[in-house]
């Protein structure tokens, strides 16, 4: 993905590979939460979760990774955010 507006750069040690995730995946995501920061923050949260045994809530024919399917089940309606109130 080539940064733009609205992208997020992570810097990842080189000594551990991460599950690249889906372009497409990503950019459908944004159109849901368009905060990077805070999809960021519900994808990786819904990543700990499916990585401790919970089910996905996506159905898919192929193979996906937890990163792939927490943007899915963004992507999808299967599970959403909410801010905070100060």
């Amino acid at each position: 993905m080539t940064p733009g507006r609205g992208d997020v750069a992570i810097a990842v040690p080189t000594d551990r590979q991460l599950p690249a995730m889906r372009d497409d995946y990503i950019r459908d995501a944004q159109k849901v939460i368009p905060d990077p920061n805070i999809l960021i923050n519900v994808v990786s949260r819904r990543v700990k979760q499916l990585k401790r045994g919970s089910r996905p809530l996506v159905e898919s024919l192929e193979k996906l990774s937890p990163e792939d399917i927490a943007l899915r089940e963004i992507i999808e309606g299967k599970i959403s955010h909410e801010l905070a109130e100060n």
